[in-house]
């Protein structure tokens, strides 16, 4: 699938990559380089660039180019690299796909954009976007009420999935959100409909049980990637249990991880400590980890690492 546009097919952990920063907040292209290489290291199937967790929105469209480029230079073809490009602009929309899928990016990923109400506005916007797009660009429908404020039935997502070929991949995010996991592949089993990827997010929080419903792996930046991917694995060599133990013993920091707010500090944090990124600045406005919060972050490490080591 690495030489390949993104399709119906994907399977496994999309990692969620951070924007590297430096102390000042300039764009880090060095700590980029670095963090592409732990990914790949990590095992990961595959990369996505400027997701909301990335920082997309504190970027200019010159350092979108640049890290949409380098990014792509740097895995050079070994995994697909998906590139969000969500905006209230359809015209800005395209033109970011255009720069993404010219340097070689598998698909994009949208998120409708904040304002749409009803089923009949989020369709259109849809139908709309797709065709601003071109029918040949694969698309990630990001599904995140919680910071869209644009929910998504399961009945609309029935008619665009068949309306509209281009969408190969659902990003599940809705919470809560299992059950909605059923009924999508339950109906399209049952109505013989196309099956289309999903990929959850939500940090992660819900991950196992939710490949138990049905899902194809997960789509979040979790700073621990190669605990997604050996999770994925177990679970999909049939080792349940051993995945689900593997998993909640890194459930503390996962849900550590997850807090509003702070939460891409606290991952910025923890890759800087792993040697990954060269500051764990998140690009202001954002937050900053005080004294208790680093002390508390490194005595929760402490613990999952003894867990880990206990035999998990």
């Amino acid at each position: 699938m690495s030489n390949h546009l993104l399709d119906e097919s994907a399977r496994g952990v999309f990692i969620i990559a951070a924007t590297p920063f430096t102390d000042n907040g300039a764009l880090d292209l060095d700590s980029l380089s670095r963090l592409v290489a732990f990914y790949l290291d990590a095992g990961v199937h595959g990369i996505t660039v400027l997701g909301m967790m990335g920082e997309a929105h504190k970027l200019t469209y010159e350092e979108s180019c640049l890290v949409i480029e380098h990014s792509l230079q740097r895995v050079a073809g070994a995994v697909p690299v998906v590139v969000g490009v969500s905006d209230p602009g359809l015209a800005n929309v395209a033109l970011l796909t255009s720069v993404a899928m010219s340097a070689g990016a598998a698909g994009v990923m949208i998120a409708p954009p904040a304002g749409l109400a009803t089923d009949e506005q989020i369709e259109g916007y849809l139908h709309q976007v797709c065709e601003a797009l071109g029918e040949g660009v694969p698309v990630i429908l990001q599904d995140y009420p919680q910071a869209t404020g644009v929910h998504l039935s399961v009945g609309l997502l029935n008619r665009v999935i068949a309306d509209l070929a281009q969408i190969k991949v659902l990003k599940h995010e809705d919470c809560p959100g299992l059950g909605k996991i059923s009924r999508i592949r339950a109906s399209a089993e049952r109505d013989d409909r196309r099956r289309i990827g999903i990929l959850v997010g939500n940090g992660a929080l819900y991950y196992p049980l939710e490949l138990g419903r049905g899902a194809d792996g997960a789509m979040t930046g979790f700073a621990f990637p190669e605990v997604l991917v050996r999770v994925y694995e177990r679970f999909a060599a049939g080792q349940t249990e051993e995945a689900f133990g593997l998993f909640d013993a890194y459930l503390p920091l996962i849900r550590y991880e997850q807090q509003p707010g702070i939460g891409l500090a606290i991952r910025k944090e923890i890759l800087h400590r792993r040697g990954v990124l060269a500051s764990p600045r998140v690009r202001p406005p954002g937050p900053r980890l005080d004294a208790e919060d680093r002390a508390e972050l490194e005595s929760l490490l402490t613990r999952v690492k003894r867990r880990v080591e206990g035999g998990i």
